[in-house]
């Protein structure tokens, strides 16, 4: 656009201030009525997750055109790179993504100017300038996916000789009101995703051709998205989902707390935890070096905290005689902090060094260090203070496993320690165990966090296999509460012994929490199995396991967690009774119905034995030895027996089915173990993103509510949408519950309350003094949500909250915080 006729930029001139002047929208208008306009800020915000691809450029130092008359001496200032270490997932292929090198020259009232277009980048500002409106839409479009909003282009004023853009205005996608007209006939209204803000960038072209920025108004009148779901935005599609994934479990890992000069502590016990904390996220151990001490008070008046492999090792004559001499730790290493107690009491930073002289310790090994050690028993006998089961919850215990060096740390992957006294039940394909190690290294070298061990049989071959990678690790930290032990592949012929551990997260979407090859199903092997789980977890146990109806597998289970509530999964009986009684769905096509609604339907025990007697005699089963076994034993799975087990709701039907069916061709002998993983990982994957989408709804958008009721507006800020909508329905419910009875014995209350027009009562205790209510049908100990019957006790008390108590935190939308 360079080399305009004076003429015509005369002209082009007039009109950008003419339509600066009178805009040409309301919300502009408005815009330039609330927000004035905008200083240059000459605050710079950090980068991350951005792929370089067009940025501004800047004018030459100099320049005849520039009015500020502020000569460049042409050196850029570069902003400090920012780096993400990358949590494991299942991609095959691993994405790197940097901030870009910034170069920038600031100077106040003057133009902005950013070198190197395809390598730089800028924080939009006024009087920053741009070679086109496209590089400026692009710059503009970056700042939004950093800050967490879409935008979209607005007006546009063109000129009326050669319809060149001479302004344009970006705002932000929730700008303006949606129009009212024609929407009350809508049977499912869109949802409303405008909120009238007035956040924008303006841009005019300037008589040389390229576009300043003449207005910046930053203040948003509503709630960012998050850095893992920004990709989800209409005009942030560029941003891949595996960099969306990768963000995701960067933000959780809070890697950005770094020490820093000046930062403040309220004593030197909270400087330590913090720079052991950062120390365990490096990997490196801290040691307490000098102090010095008031000569008045005694209290410390300073105190360095260095790295454990500081200074150097005294000689000592005695070493001479020793005949297993300590490996030597200490090189020199010069990283420390330093502390000092100012005037006001706290203690802040005055020296830090960061650089290390050796290899940092890989973040699977981090827990075999001394002082993360101590901190991970300090937080243990925190947690038994108050009567607490909660595992410490560290980012090295979360994505820490056992594999490491063994000549340092003591382990390997392969379990020798543990080798059955006899052979494998089955054997593997010829150099199928070669691959499968192979794998695991490879997957290992690329994350550390990636868990694998292997168990041998009397003939040192390879049996059973266990893996988890770094994503299923921090699952298994949020949602690991309720597991099923799936072993579905006993259904089909010629399937490879694959065994998951599976679960559910906030949304109710299933979730793979490890996974394994067992070629011996004996019950030393289910032990190996159990023991390498808890291993690979950090030594947290689940609170109930759900399990096949198997006697060798819950022998196992009885011997290596005790603790744990362990039930048959419903729906393994269920598949079990499929088989069993095949034949009785040839001529009958109401069969299957029935038999599913028998096992999958009825939460209490005298509707579940009335359709128990129902189906024996409507089919003529009631001679069948297997169905008499089951109803023996009812007590160990059926839904209506257990409720005081918590089980996360995991009863569905399509829970195990559909996985199990996805991978039952890959699980063929005739295929190949590899193609089984990359099959597995593009599963994962579809599952990882389904829950990224769910995050990105419910942060956009709230659940309707059926009527103005305080205590739904209350919990469907708490909630996840899947769960609120299960508690809504509860609700609706209990408009229909009649109180039928009320009995009072000094703080406790008993009331006996009906579905209007039904006979069954349930009895639901109240305690007035601590809000505690209870009910008999235990829908709340079972999955975690208040019944009808409680909520309508809770309405009757004029309670409209609900209890914090009665609100689990894997169900809400801060379960992963």
């Amino acid at each position: 656009m360079d080399g305009h006729e004076p003429d015509t930029l005369s002209y082009v001139q007039k009109e950008v201030v003419e339509n600066e002047l009178q805009g040409s929208s309301a919300v502009e208008a408005a815009a330039e009525q609330e927000h004035p306009c905008l200083e240059a800020s000459s605050v710079e915000k950090s980068l991350g997750f951005i792929e370089s691809e067009h940025d501004c450029q800047s004018r030459e130092a100099g320049s005849s055109n520039d009015r500020s008359g502020v000569e460049f001496d042409g050196q850029d200032c570069d902003s400090p790179k920012s780096s993400v270490n990358k949590s494991d997932t299942h991609f095959e292929d691993d994405l790197e993504s940097q901030s870009p090198n910034v170069p920038v020259v600031d100077v106040s009232g003057s133009v902005v100017a950013v070198k190197k277009e395809e390598e730089g980048y800028v924080v939009p500002k006024v009087g920053v300038e741009f070679e086109t409106e496209d590089h400026a839409y692009k710059c503009y479009s970056r700042y939004a996916v950093l800050e967490g909003f879409s935008i979209r282009k607005d007006f546009v004023n063109k000129s009326r000789i050669n319809g060149d853009v001479v302004s344009r205005r970006y705002t932000c996608y929730r700008q303006g009101y949606r129009p009212t007209k024609h929407i009350s006939n809508v049977r499912k209204p869109r949802h409303e995703t405008r909120t009238g803000c007035l956040a924008h960038m303006t841009i005019a072209r300037q008589p040389y051709g390229k576009f300043r920025v003449t207005r910046f108004e930053t203040q948003h009148n509503h709630e960012f998205v998050t850095p893992s779901t920004a990709h989800m935005l209409p005009s942030q599609k560029r941003l891949t989902f595996a960099q969306a994934v990768e963000a995701d479990l960067a933000k959780s890992s809070g890697l950005d707390r770094i020490p820093k000069l000046g930062m403040g502590f309220d004593s030197e016990d909270h400087a330590y935890e913090f720079y052991n904390a950062y120390a365990g996220r490096v990997g490196f151990s801290v040691r307490k070096d000098y102090v010095n001490r008031s000569k008045i008070d005694g209290a410390v008046a300073s105190r360095r905290f260095t790295c454990f492999r500081e200074g150097f090792r005294q000689k000592d004559n005695r070493d001479l005689n020793v005949k297993r001499p300590r490996k030597e730790t200490r090189i020199g290493c010069m990283a420390q902090l330093v502390i000092s107690r100012q005037s006001d009491g706290k203690y802040r930073v005055t020296h830090f060094e960061e650089k290390h002289n050796h290899e940092l310790v890989a973040a699977c090994r981090v827990r075999t260090l001394r002082s993360q050690k101590r901190q991970a028993t300090a937080q243990v006998e925190g947690n038994g203070v108050d009567g607490s089961t909660t595992q410490p919850k560290l980012v090295s215990g979360l994505l820490c496993n056992a594999v490491g060096d063994q000549d340092v740390h003591g382990y390997q992957p392969i379990d020798c320690n543990s080798k059955l006294p006899f052979r494998k039940m089955r054997d593997m394909k010829e150099g199928e165990a070669e691959r499968l190690q192979q794998y695991f290294q490879s997957k290992q070298l690329k994350n550390p966090s990636f868990f694998y061990s292997m168990q041998l049989d009397a003939d040192d071959q390879i049996t059973n296999i266990f893996w988890a990678d770094a994503k299923m690790l921090v699952d298994y930290n949020d949602f690991g509460d309720v597991v099923c032990f799936d072993t579905s592949y006993r259904l089909y012929k010629d399937c490879r012994p694959f065994v998951a551990f599976i679960g559910v997260n906030h949304h109710k979407q299933m979730m793979v929490f490890s996974a394994g090859f067992l070629y011996d199903e004996t019950i030393d092997s289910y032990k190996w199995l159990f023991r390498t789980f808890i291993e690979a977890m950090s030594g947290k146990k689940p609170k109930t396991i759900l399990t096949d109806q198997d006697a060798v597998i819950a022998e196992a289970i009885d011997s290596v967690l005790p603790e744990v509530h362990c039930r048959i999964c419903v729906w393994h009986v269920y598949q079990r009774a499929v088989k069993q009684l095949n034949h009785m769905f040839v001529g009958s096509g109401s069969f299957i119905n029935d038999l599913s609604s028998c096992f999958f339907e009825h939460e209490e025990d005298e509707p579940f034995i009335n359709a128990w007697n129902n189906m024996l005699d409507a089919y003529g089963l009631w001679e069948n030895e297997w169905l008499h076994q089951m109803f023996k034993e009812r007590e160990q799975w059926a839904t209506a027996y257990g409720r005081h087990i918590f089980c996360a709701d995991i009863r569905n039907v399509q829970l195990c089915e559909s996985f199990t069916a996805s991978l039952r061709k890959y699980l063929k002998f005739d295929f190949e173990v590899i193609s089984f993983f990359k099959h597995l990982g593009k599963i994962l994957n579809d599952w990882h993103y389904k829950e990224l989408e769910d995050n990105y709804d419910m942060s956009q958008r709230l659940p309707r509510v059926m009527g103005d009721v305080i205590l739904l507006k209350h919990a469907r800020e708490i909630y996840t949408p899947k769960i609120f909508e299960l508690l809504q329905q509860e609700y609706e419910t209990s408009l229909n519950i009649l109180i039928n009875q009320c009995t009072e014995n000094g703080s406790m209350f008993e009331y006996k309350v009906s579905i209007y027009g039904q006979q069954q009562e349930y009895r639901v205790r109240f305690n007035s003094s601590e809000d505690i209510v209870a009910c008999d049908c235990m829908k709340f100990e079972f999955m975690g949500v208040l019944c009808c019957h409680a909520l309508k006790v809770l309405d009757f008390r004029n309670i409209k909250m609900l209890p914090s108590q009665y609100i689990l935190k894997r169900w809400t939308r801060d379960a992963r915080v």
